[in-house]
């Protein structure tokens, strides 16, 4: 535990020392920082990642780990910007982050309330309940919206209950979500769908405020190949 932590502190260290290290950058809107980190600080990332993020912060890594940088990388940025103030308004059950040119979007149960849309799941269950389905849906119309992007899924869960079942129960659940998209004709080649069970807590299991956050589904939105080729060429005015 003490060195999944020591290695979370030094990628967060890292991370924003390149984002806020000279006065430039701190003026600069999300699109710029992801240029700079792509231009700037991609060895050292790459470093950091390849070290540490498989084993604390898997959606940060993919999305880190994939910049592209440069006037390219701020054109991706532009367009995750859009993207993510459309999640952050029209599902206000979404914990939605950007970083660099990619978006970190949250669902956990740290204050589950019914009148919000969120991706929550029964206790000990897996199945998408009507709560979670309207969420889903809402993410499904978006995704349509951005189809040149890759969506990885994660499941997550506290450490109540044996490690095993921990990861069984997040694979569930992971796959559930997986699969509901893919049901709503979101082309499953812009999924990856991964699971660590109590292995990538976000914060220690101390009470039950901390359990409700650790028991998530997490989804990393990054650009496909397509999208980084079209910012490319308009990055060299082709």
């Amino acid at each position: 535990m003490k060195k999944r932590i020591g290695n979370m502190f030094l990628l967060t260290a890292v991370t924003l020392l390149l984002i806020t290290g000279c006065s430039t950058v701190k003026k600069a809107n999300n699109a710029e920082k992801g240029a700079v980190i792509g231009t700037v600080g991609g060895a050292v990332i790459g470093g950091v990642i390849g070290n540490n993020v498989g084993k604390g912060n898997t959606v940060l890594g993919a999305i880190i780990g994939g910049v592209v940088g440069g006037v390219a990388g701020t054109i991706i940025g532009n367009a995750m910007d859009k993207q993510a103030e459309k999640i952050k308004n029209e599902i206000p059950g979404a914990e939605v982050q950007r970083v660099g040119e990619g978006i970190i979007v949250t669902f956990n149960e740290k204050n589950p309330d019914g009148s919000q849309m969120g991706v929550y799941f029964d206790f000990d269950k897996s199945e998408i309940t009507s709560n979670s389905a309207r969420a889903l849906d809402k993410l499904v119309q978006i995704f349509n919206e951005y189809p040149e992007t890759n969506i990885l899924i994660e499941g997550h869960t506290d450490d109540e209950g044996t490690e095993n079942y921990n990861l069984a129960l997040s694979e569930r659940r992971a796959w559930a979500v997986g699969n509901y998209l893919k049901r709503e004709n979101i082309a499953a080649s812009r999924l990856t769908i991964n699971w660590y069970g109590e292995g990538q807590p976000k914060v220690e299991n101390t009470s039950d405020a901390n359990r409700a956050e650790n028991r998530r589904v997490e989804f990393a939105i990054t650009a496909n190949e397509k999208m980084k080729a079209e910012a490319k060429n308009a990055a060299s005015g082709e």
